[in-house]
């Protein structure tokens, strides 16, 4: 991609597009977009702060939601990557690393990684080859697997290479599409929605490749349901059927500033669905704070992030 593509002056809020529409709900605009008002407000001291805070801190969050969809007794541990944005200052090959190394140590029963495999921003000072950023993730097992969905900048900048890549260490991608796993009389679903803004048709205007109806139509048993989104705006449209949705992209907003907060979060709901544990109409989502970062290699009070989800405990 070069400087003059148009998506790197897009604004700094991408919505939800899902097929076959071709225009979006709303969006923020604020002229300066995301990078010029984190100069602004990340000048001198704030930037360098930033810059650290997206390059080295890690911390591992812990959410334990009891939702009515899932058997109370039914134990399960999930581990969450989502937003890796493979790429220097931040997330070269040793921090890449460091992740997998600190997913691994949780020992979930199940492992997912929700899109945005590699950095896309014009900051970028390592290239993190597909090849070596799979061969990383390629280490994370679970004894019911490690399972993939993918995200709009994988879409955008190489969607066949990241197929490749992780097709070579032999992690399942799921789009559209849902595997029943589990031991007996503990079996659930694990379902994955193609991403909502996987194709770009001009500023503003995204088509999404995802099948919300479609995915669940898979699913012929009434064993429990997770769900696998990259943009949380889908959450709306999720029936109470599925017990519990996993969303990144967000990156909780990345740059959560004073006054602004995490309203700079790319999804249309703004602060409702920027991050955390949300409850609506006794459905549940957890929306992950992510790990790299898009735009700028800064985050602001928006530390990176791996989610461990314990349900039936």
């Amino acid at each position: 991609m070069t400087i003059g593509d148009p998506r790197l002056t897009m604004p700094p809020v991408l919505l939800r597009a899902p097929a076959p529409r071709v225009s979006r709900r709303g969006f923020l605009t604020g002229g300066l977009g995301l990078a010029g008002i984190g100069g602004l407000m990340l000048s001198g001291g704030g930037t360098a702060y930033a810059a650290a805070e997206a390059a080295t801190d890690l911390n591992v969050t812990d959410y334990a939601p009891v939702t009515p969809a899932w058997p109370a007794r039914q134990k399960l541990t999930i581990t969450v990557v989502a937003d890796l944005h493979a790429g220097g200052p931040n997330m070269g090959i040793e921090r890449v690393r460091t992740v997998v190394d600190t997913a691994a140590s949780l020992k979930s029963d199940l492992v997912v990684i929700l899109g945005d495999f590699f950095a896309t921003h014009r900051f970028i000072t390592e290239h993190v080859p597909h090849e070596a950023w799979a061969a990383e993730l390629g280490r994370l097992k679970a004894p019911l697997g490690v399972y993939s969905i993918l995200g709009n900048h994988d879409w955008w900048h190489d969607v066949a290479g990241v197929r490749r890549a992780l097709n070579r260490v032999h992690i399942p991608l799921l789009e559209n599409d849902a595997v029943l796993i589990g031991p007996p009389g503990r079996k659930f679903w694990l379902a994955g929605l193609g991403d909502q803004l996987a194709h770009y048709l001009g500023p503003s205007r995204f088509q999404g490749v995802d099948d919300l109806p479609g995915t669940l139509a898979k699913v012929h048993t009434d064993d429990p349901v997770i769900l696998l989104v990259h943009e949380p705006d889908i959450f709306p449209d999720v029936p109470k059927r599925v017990a519990l949705t996993l969303a990144g992209h967000t990156h909780g907003g990345q740059l959560n500033l004073p006054l602004i907060g995490r309203s700079l979060a790319p999804t249309s709901y703004g602060e409702r669905f920027a991050y955390g544990h949300i409850v609506e109409q006794g459905r549940h989502m957890i929306v992950s704070g992510g790990l790299g970062c898009s735009k700028v290699p800064l985050r602001f009070n928006s530390p990176p992030e791996i989610v461990r989800v314990t349900l039936g405990a």
